[in-house]
């Protein structure tokens, strides 16, 4: 278990879900609206403001793009209402995780962030990242990237105490994964496909409830870094390993000082030392409800908030007005 740091002290923890609801009531409005751009636009407009009323000298090493790309909470971008003189603290953020989910009112989007002591996130180029993972309570190194599909399951199976057939997989719903998806379905594996959101899948490999036993595939490497935060307050392992399709996501790589284009990463050199780990839903998932607005402009939020250190998890229902405290 990690030392406690001094950086994140108790009360910033808690102040870290205010920044998570905010995002999410305001992206709660364009719910099946059918525009995935503006609900972004409004989860990041209301994440930034919200990370103004926090006593922090924060820095954005995952964000919503580069400098060029993004017109707020970019990559290097200085958040927290006390620069220079607040807590030093790395932010890796997705203000909206799930957009077009949003966009078409489905489940398990999510606002999403996690912070750690300066320099203990990966600062992931925003490239695609082959991913397996399990949640706890299997012997160490039980998952290896370097093997198939089917070694896995089997592997995790094995340590489970079942048949490889019993195995529940979770997988995102693309294309590339078609033969992976056959594969696991030829072993006899349960599949369970999602349309968007693979921080919510790799979290749900640590809820019993799920029954999911299994995360792999390709997705984002920003949303690893985040989902391997979350892992590193409950407990869990991880693996992956940046994927490049062309020479200009190589050139990008190398601007944030990544030169070992092959390396597999572990759970710990994604997110290292004390992490915090906040979560709202933004509409009904598998971890979390979504907003609900209710009569006389009041809101109800779900949000859970995690701690490397103590491995504490807490969940926190709240009740808003229209305006977001």
């Amino acid at each position: 278990m990690p030392q406690a740091s001094d950086v994140l002290d108790r009360v910033l923890v808690l102040e870290m879900v205010r920044v998570t609801e905010a995002a999410a009531i305001a992206a709660s409005y364009l719910v099946g609206r059918g525009d995935e751009k503006a609900a972004d636009a409004a989860a990041v407009e209301a994440m930034r403001k919200a990370f103004d009323e926090l006593y922090m000298d924060g820095t954005v090493v995952i964000g919503e793009g580069e400098r060029d790309e993004a017109p707020m909470l970019y990559i290097g971008e200085k958040v927290g209402g006390a620069p220079g003189k607040g807590p030093k603290i790395d932010i890796a953020l997705d203000p909206l995780e799930g957009t077009t989910i949003t966009a078409k009112a489905g489940p398990n989007a999510l606002a999403v962030l996690a912070a750690a002591e300066e320099g203990c996130l990966l600062n992931a180029p925003d490239v695609y990242m082959e991913k397996i993972a399990v949640g706890p309570g299997y012997p160490e190194g039980v998952i290896d990237l370097t093997k198939s599909p089917t070694e896995n399951v089997k592997a995790v199976a094995a340590a489970k105490g079942v048949e490889p057939s019993e195995i529940i997989v979770c997988v995102l719903d693309r294309p590339r994964h078609e033969a992976m998806i056959a594969e696991l379905r030829a072993l006899g594996c349960g599949v369970v496909l999602i349309g968007d959101g693979d921080v919510a899948g790799v979290i749900a490999t640590t809820n019993p409830e799920t029954t999911i036993d299994i995360y792999m595939g390709s997705g984002g490497a920003p949303e690893g870094v985040l989902a391997c935060a979350a892992l590193r307050c409950v407990g869990g392992q991880f693996q992956g390993k940046l994927l490049f399709r062309n020479d200009d996501e190589r050139a990008r790589a190398a601007k944030w000082g990544i030169d070992d284009l092959d390396k597999i990463y572990s759970l710990r050199d994604l997110a290292k030392g004390d992490c915090i780990f906040a979560a709202t839903g933004v509409t009904d998932g598998s971890l979390l409800a979504g907003v609900k607005h209710l009569k006389g402009g009041r809101m109800t939020t779900d949000s859970v908030v995690m701690r490397a250190s103590s491995r504490t998890v807490r969940w926190i229902k709240g009740e808003h007005d229209r305006e977001p405290v």
